[in-house]
């Protein structure tokens, strides 16, 4: 069994012997994405740490973006709800980086690869070294950016143009 998944239940324990409502809901509900996760696919099994890391950061990602649709939807209290809760999943996952790190680790990436040269070409060259240095410590969209940014592609830019295709006319 892996040691964030028992630490997540003897703080469980903790949790509710001090009847502290919104940190054993919120664990909980991390239990249950895990065991979830355990029992997908073909056989059941136990998931490693990092495993369990995963399904930890998907589950702040959706608080994350669960605030601000609320926000966006002039609903404060509940974006204040989803708020506390992505503060008790933090505390389980590993401190994020900063950008000026994640910047370092994409610059020595591209100079690993080689890859200043050939531009774009070398995006997914460059994304399987950062990906796997940054894994649950920053955000995946905030990274491809940064990449495709050092690379030398605007970031919010269509594909279509860098593949040699025009767009079809609009009748």
């Amino acid at each position: 069994m892996s040691a964030l998944k028992d630490q997540l239940r003897d703080d469980l324990n903790t949790a509710l012997k001090a009847r502290d409502a919104l940190r054993t809901s919120v664990i909980r509900m991390v239990l249950a994405a895990i065991t979830k996760a355990e029992v997908a696919g073909k056989e059941a099994r136990e998931l490693a740490d990092d495993e369990v890391l995963s399904v930890l950061t998907s589950e702040a990602k959706k608080r994350r973006e669960a605030a601000t649709a609320f926000e966006e939807g002039n609903r404060p209290e509940l974006a204040a709800k989803e708020r506390a809760e992505a503060e008790i999943l933090a505390e389980y996952l590993p401190t994020a980086l900063t950008d000026e790190e994640v910047s370092a680790i994409i610059t020595d990436a591209i100079a690993k690869t080689g890859a200043a040269t050939e531009g774009m070409k070398a995006m997914g060259k460059v994304m399987g070294i950062v990906t796997a240095a940054t894994k649950g410590r920053a955000d995946g969209s905030a990274v491809a950016a940064e990449v495709k940014r050092q690379l030398g592609a605007e970031p919010s830019r269509s594909c279509a143009p860098s593949l040699g295709r025009s767009p079809s006319p609009q009748p």
